[in-house]
């Protein structure tokens, strides 16, 4: 007889799915190394006027003097709250705020803790990022770090220096040419990071919602026609031309239907959540792309609506959508979700939050003045149907 005891049953691996594509601290980010502590700070201090006005930089570096007071028995930098026994402090500084947490680093932890920054600039003589800028300051040389060298897509010269070291030269002789610009000209590297930056922009890929059940209107709101075809493929059509490819969000037995229809559908993977669980199933498949949602009953939407959510994206942000013409709020059912959206409504779900306008509201967004406010009327009603093709002639 066999043994069926869980003992003996192979190890069921664990689902696989997609995994967000995250360096050590975030999605983009730069270890800057070759020069002293001191040099580094100011570098990204001069270099921070430029990038803050686009993007959201954290900088990431060790605090020296702590470490050497803990190392003679003192505090290490910390206040009476932590030393008393505290295991975090969450302080309103007023200008600023400030948590301090009296554990390790993980690299779980850190990515979570700088998720919302659209670029980490890193102190390469403490921490490792995935991609470099190397200083070349003599006084600092990296020929014994060369295995944080990983990806070194700048590199910088000191007054006085002119030439690259051979060393250096024979270890990126298997990358790219690597350009070479003066440590002094600040707006030229102020520029090669936001190129740099742009370059790395996550893919857009299309998600019409059309996986309701549509019980005001009493039939599939997605299978309804306006303009000669059901309104769930003339969605999918307008996205067609900027989007890398349009999936349409369904339930499941909505699947074989849409395939039929020449269409793609994306079954809902979180179920019973509305809009959120659509816009979460895209993530769940494809975390590394952004996502420009449209909802399935914007009969009235026009191309040039889109072109305009898309030209003024801002992927430095979470998402990029348009004041609702009926109040203040952001319209989350045609929005461009960054990558760093998906764990964002994740954290919003798991605090009983199943509204992606909530999200929205609560977060660091690119909100858009109203377009014309036809363009967003939906159509919940048999009698907005009606309505909706009278008006459409």
């Amino acid at each position: 007889m066999p043994d069926n005891t869980a003992s003996a049953r192979p190890h069921a691996k664990h689902a696989k799915i997609a995994r967000p594509d995250v360096g050590e601290f975030g999605r983009h980010e730069l270890a800057i190394l070759g020069a002293p502590c001191g040099k580094i700070k100011e570098l990204v201090a001069r270099l921070l006027p430029h990038l803050a006005p686009t993007l959201q930089v954290a900088y990431v570096d060790a605090d020296h003097a702590a470490g050497d007071d803990a190392a003679q028995g003192g505090s290490g930098g910390q206040d009476a709250i932590l030393q008393a026994g505290a295991a975090a402090e969450l302080t309103d500084k007023i200008t600023f705020t400030r948590l301090d947490l009296k554990r390790d680093f993980s690299s779980f932890a850190q990515q979570e803790w700088l998720q919302h920054q659209s670029l980490v600039l890193v102190n390469g003589n403490h921490f490792r990022a995935r991609q470099q800028i190397v200083i070349l300051d003599p006084t600092k040389p990296v020929e014994k770090k060369l295995e944080r060298l990983t990806d070194v897509r700048l590199l910088l010269l000191p007054g006085g220096i002119t030439e690259v070291p051979g060393y250096l030269q024979a270890h990126l002789a298997t990358q790219p040419q690597v350009p070479v610009l003066a440590l002094s000209d600040t707006a030229a590297i102020a520029e090669f990071v936001r190129s740099w930056w742009q370059q790395a922009l996550p893919p857009l890929r299309g998600l019409v919602l059309a996986g309701g059940l549509s019980q005001r209107m009493g039939q599939d709101k997605g299978r309804l026609a306006y303009h000669g075809q059901e309104q769930r493929a003339h969605a999918a059509g307008l996205l067609k031309g900027i989007c890398q490819d349009v999936l349409v969000s369904c339930r499941p037995e909505q699947a074989t239907e849409l395939e039929v229809a020449g269409l793609q559908p994306l079954p809902d993977t979180f179920a019973g959540l509305g809009p959120m669980g659509g816009i979460l199933s895209a993530f769940q498949l494809d975390p590394n792309a952004a996502w420009l949602v449209v909802a399935c009953d914007l009969p009235f939407l026009t191309e040039q609506t889109l072109g305009r959510l898309l030209q003024k994206r801002n992927a430095g942000k979470m998402a990029t959508a348009f004041q609702s013409p009926e109040n203040e709020w952001p319209e989350p059912l045609i929005t461009i979700w960054e990558p760093r959206s998906y764990g964002t409504l994740l954290r919003f779900l798991s605090l009983g939050y199943s509204c992606p306008r909530k999200a929205l509201i609560n977060s660091d967004i690119e909100l858009l003045p109203t377009p014309n406010p036809q363009d967003l009327r939906n159509v919940n009603t048999p009698e907005e149907a009606e309505q909706a093709k009278r008006d459409l002639g």
